[in-house]
């Protein structure tokens, strides 16, 4: 059955179609259990090893997401499961794939950390574990119930893995903080999802979609129907770390441990993205209108404040966060220059540039997770001074990630910017575009500021940087990649292509 076919029975049972669409949900939660009890029988000094069922987990769910890739109709439609509340589709197959991949990493450059801390636990694991499901259950979501309680999943779990060095006061407060704000902005997000419900009197994206564009029709400008869509879209810029609902951000990324920084930073974001452009594309689609103007003073004040607030910070966490909100700015400024029917490049610079940026930004965060010792935090950019004479080669991997960050070619950041670039110009927002290219030369000062650091800079100590087998092969994988995607760019522009191949059969024929 096709998301075109919505004619669905009320209460029939589960077929064996639904469990084949919900097996990598279903495997992650089976690992994620196991893992909690093979963590009972693991002796203190031996903890690392919940890293492997960890591993092998998202290795299965991988290779389920391919086993429904392989059954997938061949026209980029998708197949609807458990009453069409979920539909599995090249969009949310994408997905899919960039959570395992940044869950993976994120595993890999945590045992050695978590070690150092005495936090290796196998709650740390499974609780990422728990945070992919989420994630899958937002891009696969086609109910408004299913994806805020995958939201609501991801969000509890990345509260306790941000505070999950107990004996760390910043840890606390940054997870309390999180919490706080968190909860608040979902609350805002479940009231808007409720006004929409009371519109349509439903709860599938499709047949909002289709009550909004009558709605319309009789009331174009409905009072309820901005308020829910103010309220919503509060809920979703949340997530993303837009401005002006950053302020978590930079807090959050300081506080938390390096690894699951490094986890936000790309999983957590692609997850907020996933849910933006499914809900705004999909079940909100009629009323871009009245979104697209308010996106746009959104992405310039996002801009704004993450490339100006990144040139002040000392602390090489904070400073990341605040480039990651600028490149929120740069994503946003796609969405606002495409409409995924008459043009699509500016969804597909988005999901070109989630892709990249899930290598180059956790790259960065491995560099930094790898400073950790004993009595060096790593945080702060006198830690990385005169990182080129202690580790060469962890200086010239930051080296690489920067630069793809900066968009400096020919690294894989280049083209995600290129092609918001080019979606701006190709439909006639010339100013917006130059605001993004100045903006792109403001980053790279304080991106340099830290090249400067490592390579010019003196080391305020002498103590070599430790290494450890799964930190290198991360560190080789996540700057492999980068150069990969930026040398033959081709292969992953095609994956572009056909995770947005669905959208005119499957966002716009339901409004017909």
């Amino acid at each position: 059955m096709t998301v075109a076919a919505m004619n669905l029975p009320t209460f029939a049972p589960f077929t064996a179609l639904d469990y084949r669409l919900g097996a990598p949900v279903i495997v992650l939660t089976l690992f994620s259990l196991g893992i909690l009890c093979f963590d009972l029988v693991l002796p203190a000094r031996k903890k690392q090893y919940n890293a492997i069922p960890a591993l092998v987990g998202l290795g299965a769910a991988a290779y389920a997401t391919r086993e429904i890739q392989r059954i997938l109709p061949a026209g980029g439609e998708g197949l609807l499961g458990f009453f069409g509340t979920i539909v599995l589709d090249p969009f949310s197959i994408y997905f899919f794939y960039l959570f395992l991949v940044g869950a993976a990493v994120a595993v890999l450059i945590s045992i050695k950390y978590l070690e150092i801390e005495r936090e290796n636990h196998g709650e740390f694991y499974a609780l990422l574990l728990f945070a992919v499901i989420g994630m899958m259950c937002m891009a696969a979501g086609y109910d408004l119930v299913l994806i805020f309680i995958g939201l609501e999943l991801m969000a509890i779990s990345t509260y306790i893995l941000v505070g999950f060095l107990r004996s760390n006061r910043q840890s606390n407060e940054a997870a309390l903080k999180y919490l706080l704000l968190g909860a608040f902005s979902s609350a805002i997000f479940a009231y808007g999802l409720s006004l929409f419900y009371g519109v349509s009197g439903s709860t599938n994206l499709g047949d909002i979609a289709h009550a909004l564009t009558l709605r319309a029709v009789a009331h174009p400008k409905d009072p309820i129907v901005i308020l829910a869509l103010l309220t919503t879209l509060t809920g979703m810029l949340f997530k993303i770390g837009a401005a002006p609902f950053h302020m978590w951000a930079p807090d959050v990324y300081e506080g938390a441990p390096t690894s699951v920084t490094g986890f936000m930073s790309v999983s957590v974001q692609a997850a907020g993205w996933a849910v933006m452009l499914r809900v705004l594309l999909f079940g909100l689609y009629p009323l871009r209108a009245l979104y697209a103007p308010l996106l746009v003073f959104i992405a310039l004040l996002t801009l704004t404040i993450g490339n100006l607030a990144a040139i002040t910070q000392t602390n090489t966490k904070r400073l990341l966060a605040y480039s990651s909100i600028a490149h929120v700015g740069y994503m946003m400024l796609g969405l606002v220059a495409s409409d995924g029917v008459s043009n699509r490049t500016g969804i597909k610079g988005i999901l070109f540039y989630l892709l990249v940026y899930t290598f180059m930004n956790l790259g960065a965060f491995a560099v930094l997770t790898s400073l950790r010792r004993r009595n060096i935090i790593g945080d702060t950019i006198e830690d990385i001074a005169g990182l080129a004479q202690k580790a060469p080669a962890e200086a010239t991997l930051m080296l690489i990630f920067l630069l793809s960050l900066a968009g400096i070619p020919p690294l894989g950041g280049f083209y995600g910017k290129y092609f918001i670039f080019l979606s701006l110009i190709e439909t006639g927002h010339f100013v917006l575009a130059s605001v993004a290219v100045l903006y792109a030369v403001v980053a790279l000062y304080y991106y340099l500021k830290i090249a400067n650091a490592m390579f010019m800079g003196k080391a305020i100590s002498e103590e070599p940087v430790p290494s450890t087998s799964a930190m290198n092969f991360s560190l080789g994988f996540t700057a492999a990649a980068t150069l990969f995607i930026g040398l033959f760019p081709n292969v992953f522009i095609q994956a572009v292509n056909w995770s947005v191949s669905n959208l005119g059969a499957g966002g716009i024929a339901l409004l017909k």
